[in-house]
């Protein structure tokens, strides 16, 4: 099947389809032209990483080291040093209620919140746009199924209808074997 072919069955399904009196959303309308245009679904990583910055790179980086069994057992190390060292010497540079070590973990706190969020909410983009993807391409994979089958069933038309035709002419073969061979 050639490209030209395959764009005019594409522009005759999509057709089909609007004849159908559906309204559309504005993916199904986007999967409508994309159909006629015969292209295919995008990389979702590659349109989410166009709108990456340096910044934006950093907080996935911090995200994800933050958000592992080493730094945990890294922070809990340091803690620990930190209140041993506070409460074994006799030269406490932050003593018993560790206020010191209570503002180092506050502020760290404050700022690995909003690096966090920053990373998730870049992720929930990046979901977002993989599921849009990954409805369209649903969609498309159900409108050319529902094509197959309507072509299918045509086929079975046809064959019922060619297989009546075979019938009928078998039967002039026949009939008319038998007329030629009474005339004999």
């Amino acid at each position: 099947m050639g490209n030209e072919n395959d764009y005019s069955d594409s522009e005759k399904l999509v057709r089909e389809i609007i004849d159908q009196g559906e309204t559309f959303n504005d993916i199904e309308e986007d999967l409508l032209h994309e159909l006629i245009e015969n292209r295919m679904s995008t990389n979702s990583n590659i349109a989410h990483a166009q709108n990456t910055t340096f910044g934006n790179k950093m907080a996935d980086k911090i995200a994800a080291s933050v958000g592992s069994w080493s730094f945990i057992i890294i922070a809990l190390a340091i803690i620990a040093i930190w209140i041993i060292v506070n409460t074994i010497f006799k030269k406490l540079f932050d003593p018993f209620p560790f206020i010191l070590l209570n503002l180092v973990l506050s502020c760290t706190a404050a700022i690995q919140a909003p690096v966090i969020m920053m990373s998730q909410n870049r992720q929930e983009d990046k979901d977002r746009i993989k599921s849009k993807n990954d409805y369209k391409i649903n969609l498309k994979s159900e409108l050319i199924t529902q094509d197959l089958h309507k072509k299918m069933d045509y086929l079975i038309d046809n064959q019922k209808i060619l297989a009546k035709n075979q019938a009928k002419i078998l039967e002039f073969i026949e009939k008319s074997a038998t007329h030629v061979a009474s005339d004999k």
